[in-house]
Formats: structure tokens, C-alpha cells, sequence
């Protein structure tokens, strides 16, 4: 098998239109388009790559320099004070990019440690990654590994800084090299595409898709063997490390053999959040996390929120997953957490993800508590996800009866929350909830925010909202004014990457 087939290019398209092209951001016109016409992009992408890798790895490298890819950099909110930035790709380099991601992931599999528990690839999947391979069945393991079970025990928890951002891509580029043949061009395509995100910066990750999560999991296989080689016991998720370690001083240790094997990597530790604990005072510490046997929310937590089209029963066990969600009382859950100074950003996350399985009376009654001015600030960590479920019960018919209701509530948010539409990946989120329905105070927004904004992802958005509303007018100024292609579709800038191919 070839190192990079059709199939893979196949996959990443497949998984980009199910799935959407990155996790902080909304599902939009880009990623319909990618999976109404995933079998071309495919081939197109498939026919390039074989394009370029039939010259030499200093040829293939000038000839994805001279390429100019539209990759834009958003602002989104991390936890209740943070932010971060992601990347929004052009939808065709979107999916070149975890085309070869996906060649990668496949290479890579068979050597990676089972003590590794983040992002493993799966062949044959709907998905690229086995669900399976959790954050909470990672800090399960953790309290599993036979090593805990002497009491004697001390654990090392901690994460690297700023750890996407400060990967290197010269040392990416030496890890793909190892995987693939000596006249591979699949490591240098990969630098000069990281290179072109990062405008011309040889180090970071374009936070959010696919490639970036395999190309991260690949660098960390050699710190990963590094700890194994030194006998240390070690579980990892992503940039999150457990050691399990028999002593303070071996915990000393292995904290220091840790962070000489990242440094060797241009990365390091996150002193802030690296603590040292007894096994007692760890169990207890992640059975809290993991919540209660007691703890209703324990339920809301273990629920996975995915409805399985390719189960052996699909229907049967969605509506299994309506009547649990239906038996908890989310209502009560979430008023709890608003009494908190620090709500539980995972629950409320939750909470957002079963508004579609309620009856319209409960859904209404959760979105006006969700989408309060007080409680929207207070729960800002969890905004994605809230506007997700939000505009899951806006476009699902069968919930009618309050839709006027949901709109004004809607329609409040620029007014009594305009703050947290600031970052660019709120405001998109916002943005998708308002698009079923054209009002007075949305048409003064959206305009006000298309004029305002220099993000092409959010004046694209605008557009977006325009045509759903068939704002006909708005669409014949636009037609005057604009000179961007991007703002022309992902049609057109396909068709211009054909042609710019010759």
C-alpha cells in the first residue's frame, strides 16, 4: 500500500463533513459544501499530493511556498477568564492537510503506548479516533494501574505549557520522516503547510482540526517512550501527565526525568498546575472529578451524547438516550451550579447537549435559564456548547410552540451580553442561532457586525445568515462591494485552485 492513498484523503473528507473542520467552532457553509462534494475534493486533493511528491523534498517544498492558502486565526474563550486562538483553514487545504494527517495516524498507531490515551486512530470507524479513549476513561486507567493500589504511593499530576502553541515544526518534520519512505515529500509538505498557518513561524499547532491532534500525538510518542525506557509509570491524555511513582523522591525524579525529556522538545512544564499527592488524597481527588456514586450529576456526566446512526440499533438506543436524559433532573442540576462561585464547566457543557432530547415545555424553561444576562456570563465557559443546543432546539420543528419565545430571548443576547460576543468563535456560535429566523434587531446586527469585524470567517457567517433569511437586498449591496474571493464560496475557490493547478 502506497504511503499516502485516495482513501485517506477520502476519510479526512468524510470525517470533516459528519463532524465539522474544528471542534471550537460552529458546523457552517464550508463543511456542508465538503460534504456534498467529499468524493471530488478527494480526488482533486489525492491527484495534488501525487503531483508533489514526484519531485524531490527542496522541489516539493517551493512548490507549496508559492501557494497562497487562506488560513485565518480566531479568538475563543478557555475556561471562565482565558483565551486562546484556533484556526479556521480553507475548506479544501482543510481537508489536504488531515488527508495526510490521516496517513500519518494510520503509520503511527501500531507503535503508540497503550498508556497513551488520547486520540487513538481507528480503521473502518464513522470517525478517525475510538471513542472509546476518553478524558474520564484516561483518569479511570489512572486509578485502575496496579501501581496505585499500594498505599505508599505518590502521584505527579501536571500539563505542559502552552503546549499546541509551542510545538516545533522541525522536530515534527524529523518524527513524519521517521514513518515514511526516504523519498516520502509528506514531512516537508507538512512543515511548509504549518509554516503557511502560522505566517511564517516555525513552531505551533493550528489549534482545533484533526491533523493537528495526530502531527501532536506523534511528537508526544517520544517523550512517551522516553519515560517507558526509564521505567517510569506514567498515563497520558494529550498534554495532561499522571506519574504513579513509589516514593517523594522518585516522584522528584520523575518529574525532572519529564521535564529534561520536554525541554529537549522546546517544551515545558506548567509549574501552576503541577502538584505531588499521596494515593489516598488521589482517589479522592479523582472520584470527586468523576463525581459521586451518589451524585445525580455522575449520571449527566457518563451520558454520551452521540447518536450512533451505524449501531446495530440505532433508533432503540436513541431513545434510550431520551429517557435518561428525561429521568435526571437537569433543571436542578443546573440551579445548583449556578450557586457556585466556579460552575462545573463539563456539566453545564452537558446540560447544553441534552436541550434537543427535552419536551419544548422543559427545553424552554433551561434555555431561559441558560441564556439569563446573569447566569450567560456566569456559564461563559460553556458557550459553545450552549449554543449548540440552543440552535439544536431552534431548528428542530417539533418545538414550534416556543419558538417566539427562544428568538427573544435570542435577540437579548447582543444587548445585555454584547461582551461575550467579542471572541470570534462566540460570535459565530451566535451567529448559527439566529439564522432560522430574520427579526428587526438581527438584521441590525448582523449588519452592524459584517461592517464592524475584520474576520473573514465572520463576515462569511453574515452572508450565511442573509441567505437562509433570503435577504435579497443585502445581497444585492454585497454584490457591489465585494472584491475578496474568499466571500464568493468554497465553489469558487475550488475551482480557482483547479485552474491555478493548470
Amino acid at each position: 500500500m502506497p504511503d499516502v492513498s485516495l482513501d485517506h484523503f477520502k476519510r479526512a473528507a468524510a470525517d470533516i463533513g459528519a463532524h465539522g473542520d474544528n471542534d471550537t467552532l460552529p458546523f457552517d457553509m464550508d463543511n456542508r459544501f465538503i460534504k456534498d462534494k467529499q468524493d471530488d475534493l478527494a480526488k482533486v486533493a489525492y491527484e495534488y499530493f501525487c503531483e508533489v511528491n514526484s519531485k524531490d523534498r527542496k522541489e516539493a517544498a517551493k512548490k507549496i511556498n508559492a501557494l497562497q492558502i487562506f488560513s485565518e486565526r480566531l479568538l475563543v474563550p478557555t475556561g471562565s477568564a482565558g483565551f486562546r486562538i484556533t484556526t479556521k483553514l480553507h475548506p479544501f487545504w482543510n481537508v489536504y492537510f488531515n488527508g495526510l494527517g490521516v496517513a500519518i495516524a494510520e503509520k503511527h498507531e501500531p507503535s503508540r503506548s497503550d498508556r497513551a490515551h488520547s486520540y487513538r486512530y481507528i480503521q473502518d470507524e464513522e470517525g478517525l479516533f475510538d471513542r472509546n479513549k476518553s478524558w474520564r476513561a484516561y483518569r479511570e486507567a489512572t486509578l485502575a494501574d496496579k501501581a496505585l493500589k499500594n498505599d505508599g504511593a505518590v502521584i505527579v499530576q501536571t500539563d505542559i505549557s502552552s503546549f499546541y502553541e509551542h510545538i516545533y515544526h522541525h522536530r515534527l518534520e524529523n518524527c513524519i520522516n521517521d514513518l515514511f519512505s526516504n523519498n516520502s515529500t509528506v514531512a516537508v509538505q507538512i512543515d511548509r503547510l504549518l509554516s503557511k498557518f502560522a505566517s511564517g513561524r516555525s513552531f505551533g499547532l493550528p489549534v482545533g482540526g484533526q491533523c493537528a491532534r495526530i502531527l501532536a500525538e506523534l511528537l508526544m510518542s517520544s517523550i512517551d517512550q522516553m519515560l517507558s525506557d526509564r521505567e517510569i509509570i506514567w498515563h497520558r491524555y494529550v498534554d495532561d501527565f499522571v506519574l504513579i511513582t513509589k516514593s517523594q523522591e522518585d516522584a522528584y525524579r520523575a518529574l525532572s526525568i519529564l521535564s529534561h525529556a520536554l525541554a529537549d522538545y522546546g517544551l515545558s512544564l506548567n509549574k501552576s498546575k503541577t502538584t505531588i499527592l499521596n494515593a489516598k488524597h488521589y482517589k479522592d481527588y479523582i472520584n470527586t472529578q468523576l463525581g459521586g456514586a451518589d451524585d445525580e450529576s455522575k449520571a449527566l456526566r457518563e451520558i454520551d451524547l452521540h447518536f450512533d446512526p451505524y449501531s446495530d440499533s440505532p433508533d432503540e438506543n436513541y431513545n434510550a438516550l431520551q429517557e435518561t436524559v428525561k429521568s435526571l433532573d437537569i433543571q436542578t442540576l443546573l440551579n445548583l451550579e449556578l450557586k457556585k462561585a466556579q460552575p462545573d464547566t463539563f456539566l453545564v457543557a452537558q446540560i447544553g447537549r441534552t436541550l434537543k432530547f427535552h419536551s419544548p415545555n422543559i427545553a424552554i424553561q433551561l434555555c431561559a435559564t441558560l441564556l439569563n444576562s446573569k447566569n450567560l456570563h456566569s456559564f461563559r465557559a460553556s458557550w459553545s456548547t450552549i449554543m449548540r443546543g440552543v440552535a439544536a432546539v431552534r431548528s428542530d420543528n417539533d418545538n414550534d410552540i416556543i419558538f417566539n419565545e427562544l428568538d427573544e430571548m435570542l435577540d437579548q443576547i447582543p444587548i445585555h451580553s454584547s461582551h461575550l460576543l467579542q471572541a470570534e468563535s462566540n460570535c459565530l456560535h451566535y451567529l448559527k442561532t439566529i439564522r432560522f429566523k430574520r427579526t428587526e434587531k438581527r438584521a441590525q446586527f448582523v449588519l452592524g457586525t459584517y461592517d464592524s469585524t475584520k474576520s473573514e470567517s465572520v463576515k462569511r457567517a453574515c452572508i450565511d445568515c442573509w441567505r437562509a433569511w433570503k435577504d435579497r437586498p443585502q445581497f444585492i449591496t454585497l454584490r457591489k462591494s465585494m472584491a475578496y474571493p474568499w466571500h464568493r464560496g468554497a465553489a469558487h475557490d475550488m475551482a480557482s485552485f483547479c485552474r491555478f493547478r493548470g
